[in-house]
């Protein structure tokens, strides 16, 4: 899978690291719907670590189209708010 993180560029994750991912995801959405700010921005940062520690970094110049886009470490809780999907980020 292919996941842009906005203002980075983009990372190839094998879809077999999705069930790591997702776990953050789901806490992630825990937080982000008890309104825990400093839970949410912890969070987010283990999520897109994980994503750049599973990933490999795609040169600057491949324009693959991104099957993910995550947002910046610097993202606020309403901008994560709307790019959420029934499922949180991550699908599955």
């Amino acid at each position: 899978m292919i996941v842009r993180i906005m203002g980075e560029g983009q990372v190839k994750v094998a879809d077999s690291r999705l069930p790591e991912l997702n776990k953050l995801d789901d806490e992630l959405l825990a937080e982000m719907e008890g309104g825990d700010e400093a839970g949410f921005r912890r969070t987010l940062g283990a999520l897109l670590d994980a994503v750049r520690r599973l990933g490999e970094p795609l040169p600057d110049e491949a324009l693959e189209p991104s099957e993910l886009i995550l947002p910046g470490d610097d993202a606020t809780l309403d901008e994560v708010r709307q790019m959420l999907r029934d499922d949180g980020l991550i699908p599955g």
